[in-house]
């Protein structure tokens, strides 16, 4: 099979996955929005935003055990693709079971944070008490997706998410109203589909594991690299989300429609990253079977073909938001005010795809090799970058202008790509000559 025919193969499940993903909070905010109360859907959309908060914090999970994974499968240790997939599982469980009987300061903390309006205090917390308790589930599943995907298999981890967003809407419609449980039918539709989908997710493991081969030669990872390399993806996700928070903070500080602005802008950069990371996944698939078997001229050859699918992304929505941008605006909301404000940043939304590109694949190689330090300082020193430009220059008493937070969003963006890209280039000097 080609290099690009096997990019393809591994990119789109992973892109058809992650399209799934914003029909299914389409989905339960619809049934929300049908229990008679504008309440219902803060709640709920608080409650996601409470959970998705540890999920994105725990996403060290999929991305290094993909590494890791792809690594020992590129090498043929057998033994050692095994054990990672123990280990990980292991780390799962013990940080479901923590969130679980920490419940209640987790709670406390995150609505510190949040400060949810009185009205949907109470619903927000049943939401999250309740689909708290899919965390080993989720949680589990995180491993299981990032283990299939170091098998060079994307599939896998597409039918699992797929099904389990298919479940949740039939058992949340079941619950709602078939059962009258109204609100909490939701959660429990999503409590239900988690555990259905980690049941699927064993089968499919049970049956992944019968076909691989049985060479044991006592390989296994070493517990050290295990959390050295978990515990700076855990780090860089608390970058990653900082920014995120810091964005949302200051576009509610400017003015609510700013706010709403910036909640379509960003649309516009989730979109591209749904195609975007399907091609991340494949790199750190690729390139991570590179490495483990030590061909650096594959890993070479592989960079330069995602860097090639890349920017053909990069130029197809480049185009799209320059000649499209008002449509699509349009599409997402009818307010005026907000769609006027999204016209003021159309040059921002025409720059995101060819800033970002970089980023999407490096973290994707990076992941695949392991170098976990490097995706860790790089994202700090993008995020040290990105505070300073949008606190300048009058420090954090004073509230930036919206264009000088997307040059701090998009510098930060760009400088991640950049910072990865000549570390690569570093780390295959020294490949080489060794």
């Amino acid at each position: 099979m080609s290099l690009n025919k096997r990019i393809l193969r591994l990119a789109l499940p992973a892109i058809v996955n992650n399209i799934t993903v914003p029909l299914l909070g389409l989905c339960d905010t619809t049934i929300a929005g049908h229990l008679g109360s504008p309440s219902y859907i803060g709640a709920m959309a608080l409650g996601a935003m409470m959970l998705n908060v540890i999920y994105w914090l725990c996403g060290f999970l999929r991305a290094g055990t993909t590494g890791m994974t792809s690594q020992a499968f590129g090498a043929e240790h057998f033994d050692m693709t095994r054990d990672v997939l123990r280990k990980a599982l292991f780390i799962a469980l013990a940080i479901a079971i923590a969130a679980i009987c920490c419940l209640s300061p987790l709670r406390r903390l995150l609505f510190l944070i949040l400060e949810p309006a009185p009205d949907v205090a109470p619903l927000a917390s049943q939401y999250f008490r309740i689909c708290l308790l899919a965390a080993p589930a989720q949680l589990a599943i995180m491993a299981i997706s990032g283990w299939f995907i170091g098998l060079q298999n994307t599939f896998v981890p597409m039918l699992i998410a797929v099904g389990i967003n298919v479940v949740n809407i039939a058992l949340s419609i079941s619950f709602v109203w078939g059962f009258n449980l109204g609100f909490a039918g939701v959660a429990y539709g999503t409590l239900s589909a988690n555990w259905l989908g980690l049941l699927a997710a064993v089968a499919f493991v049970i049956h992944r594991l019968r076909r691989l081969p049985d060479r044991e030669c006592g390989r296994r990872v070493a517990w050290g690299k295990f959390f050295k390399v978990n515990t700076d993806l855990f780090f860089r996700s608390a970058c990653i989300m900082a920014v995120s928070l810091i964005m949302t903070s200051i576009g509610s500080r400017i003015g609510e429609i700013t706010l709403a602005a910036n909640a379509v802008m960003m649309q516009f950069f989730l979109f591209f990253s749904y195609f975007m990371d399907g091609f991340a996944f494949a790199g750190e698939a690729i390139v991570g079977n590179a490495a483990g078997a030590r061909d650096h001229l594959a890993i070479n050859r592989g960079v330069k073909a995602l860097m090639g699918w890349g920017a053909a992304m990069s130029a197809i929505f480049l185009l799209i938001y320059i000649l499209l941008p008002d449509f699509i605006v349009a599409f997402i909301t009818d307010v005026k005010e907000v769609r006027l404000a999204v016209a003021d940043m159309h040059i921002w939304l025409a720059l995101l795809p060819p800033i970002t590109v970089s980023a999407f694949i490096f973290d994707g190689v990076f992941i695949g090799l392991t170098r976990s330090r490097d995706l860790l300082v790089t994202t700090l020193i993008a995020t040290a970058a990105f505070v300073a430009i949008a606190f300048f220059p009058g420090g954090f008493n004073e509230i930036p202008s919206n264009s000088l937070l997307w040059l701090a969003f998009e510098t930060y963006l760009l400088l991640r790509g950049i910072l990865l890209a000549a570390r690569f280039m570093k780390f295959q000097r020294i490949s080489l000559t060794l």
